[in-house]
């Protein structure tokens, strides 16, 4: 148990948060040993039924050509084609916080990111978020008993309130929590070093 811990603040459908994955492994790798890495949801768009408009799937088919681009991240541009997009995350974040009860948040994230990005599947579904709990090792009955508790619903809420309260301004967000002070931690998504400085800086402190 490390004395700081590093915030990451993620949504499972959040392209940003894809982007940096690479660089955020680094990060991780760098510091496993110095901080307690900790993983919460952010909750980027909350549940909704209504097809996402027009517009908006043509602003994030941007956002994802310039993520691709910036980070070298692949996407599957399918998505769009074969899904009916809906502006509405709070599931995959929801699926995610069922898979921390099995101990498997950061390969349910993973699955979760794969089938959206790569496979052109919609994780606003629940039959997605099943089929990724299932690849992963989880029963799907056990899986949906969780994810469909009151129980799961006030650890979501919760956690919601718990990042609000953090200086995070957007996916992905890094704070580092030392000596009882929070440290918003600049994101760079190709320069894993600088952000590994920073925190070292901070820690020296």
């Amino acid at each position: 148990m490390n004395n700081s811990q590093l915030i990451y603040v993620y949504d499972p459908m959040c392209s940003w948060c894809w982007g940096f994955q690479q660089c955020w492994q680094k990060i991780q790798d760098a510091l496993a040993n110095e901080v307690d890495i900790i993983y919460k949801v952010g909750g980027l768009a909350a549940d909704s039924d209504q097809p996402m408009p027009v517009s908006m799937q043509q602003f994030l088919q941007q956002t994802w050509q310039r993520i691709g681009q910036q980070t070298g991240a692949k996407f599957n541009f399918d998505f769009w084609q074969n899904c009916q997009p809906r502006r509405s995350t709070y599931p995959a974040c929801r699926a995610v916080i069922a898979a921390r009860y099995f101990n498997k948040e950061r390969v349910m994230l993973g699955a979760i990111q794969q089938v959206y990005y790569l496979s052109a599947q919609n994780p606003s579904d629940l039959n997605t978020l099943v089929s990724c709990a299932q690849q992963i090792g989880i029963a799907a009955d056990e899986f949906l008993a969780i994810l469909q508790s009151e129980q799961l619903e006030q650890a979501f809420q919760q956690e919601l309130a718990y990042v609000q309260q953090l200086p995070v301004q957007g996916f992905p967000s890094l704070v580092l929590c030392h000596k009882q002070q929070y440290f918003a931690i600049t994101v760079n998504y190709t320069n894993a070093n600088a952000v590994i400085s920073t925190i070292h800086c901070i820690l020296a402190d």
